[in-house]
């Protein structure tokens, strides 16, 4: 029996994750929960997966849902509950599925603890990609990426030598809309950007869907994932979500990996490495699908692509700035402060201001962080 604990289980990750638990569930253990303000959908939680500890993000919360949980249950909360449930528990492997930046501390715990990582939270590498991957290293800890696009790639890559790789290419969606033209996205609104036409995603991803960050995170991600330059990353446009990325090697030949759009696929592939079991998923298709549709990347049209790829090869806390300005814009979007086309406008005049740091020790990516934040903010 696996042991595992889940970081961001109220979100989208995390109770597709439990779902896939609940599928094989004398395969898995769960012994550890974090959660953010769902504290309702927690206690649901914790009573049907029995972990040994949780957390929640403030002292009210944990205050509030402690007389609702079992007595064998430990209640943590904030910061260090999150790093509670990534390294103090006898679980494997830590599932990170929170938003953003946050992940960063409580990823660090887990790795340093000996902990395997299933990685949905992209930030951790994209804020501090050669601290996590150098302790990884010196660990003996396994990465295993739940992004569709990079499990596509992991499982492109199985038995293949990294020397014969010729380049990746991780395939957009366009997100919501993929189809309107710059001057279309001046009145765009909050309700319009969360209609994702494909994935049932958190109002965060569904957003840097739209505004292709989602898609320079996974750039920079996969840079770290996999070791490969960025210009042997490429991006393409691919609307019905099959193709979930692809892998083409020296001698010409292309391998992809295809699927419906559903997320418990790569997230049972981490769990389960190197096995693969059933899966309660629809299979896939290609009959009923038709067509498949590729369109090369605008980088005129989603101008947040190439400030990623920017911000990637010039490496340091550019990427740190980059997540940390995109994390505000996108919150103020979503409180109806700024326009959609904002977003792109305060990454890029956070850059502008920014003074790069190329090998950035722990501290100073967090100071990064808080001053990109506060610009960000001001803008």
């Amino acid at each position: 029996m696996k042991k595992i604990s889940i970081l961001g289980s109220t979100g989208s990750i995390g109770t597709q994750t439990l779902d896939v638990v609940s599928t094989h569930r004398d395969q898995f253990q769960v012994e550890g929960l974090a959660a953010g303000t769902n504290a309702e959908l927690l206690i649901r939680q914790v009573h049907e997966f029995k972990p040994k500890k949780v957390s929640i993000a403030t002292k009210e919360l944990a205050e509030q849902i402690k007389p609702h949980l079992p007595s064998t249950t430990q209640v943590f909360y904030g910061d260090a509950g999150l790093v509670e449930v990534a390294a103090g528990t006898d679980a494997e492997m830590v599932v990170t599925a929170v938003m953003g930046s946050v992940g960063l501390q409580s990823t660090l715990a887990a790795i340093e603890a000996g902990k395997h990582i299933g990685l949905a939270n992209k930030e951790t590498l994209v804020t501090a990609g050669h601290l996590v991957t150098s302790l990884a290293l010196e660990k003996g800890v396994n990465l295993f990426p739940i992004d569709s696009e990079h499990s596509a790639i992991f499982q492109c890559m199985n038995g293949e030598r990294r020397s014969d790789v010729a380049g990746i290419t991780i395939t957009a969606s366009g997100g919501s809309f993929r189809d309107l033209s710059r001057e279309q996205l001046k009145d765009v609104t909050v309700e319009d950007a969360l209609k994702h036409p494909n994935w049932s995603m958190g109002s965060k991803i569904t957003i840097d869907s739209a505004t292709m960050v989602n898609k320079g995170l996974e750039v920079i991600e996969a840079h770290w994932l996999f070791n490969l330059p960025y210009d042997q990353i490429n991006v393409i446009l691919h609307p019905e979500s099959i193709v979930h990325s692809f892998v083409e090697f020296c001698d010409s030949s292309i391998i992809a990996q295809l699927g419906n759009p559903d997320m418990r696929v790569p997230i049972q592939y981490a769990l389960t490495y190197p096995e693969r079991w059933t899966s309660p998923t629809r299979s896939l298709s290609l009959s009923e699908v038709g067509n498949l549709h590729f369109k090369e990347m605008d980088y005129v049209r989603f101008p947040c692509l190439r400030l990623a790829f920017e911000c990637g090869r010039m490496g340091g806390t550019a990427t740190t700035a980059f997540n940390a300005a995109n994390e505000i814009a996108v919150a103020r979007f979503l409180q109806r402060e700024i326009s959609f086309l904002h977003i792109e406008e305060i990454i890029e005049k956070v850059l502008e201001q920014h003074n790069n740091i190329s090998i950035p020790d722990l501290g100073s990516i967090e100071e990064c962080d808080r001053r990109s934040r506060d610009l960000a903010l001001r803008i």
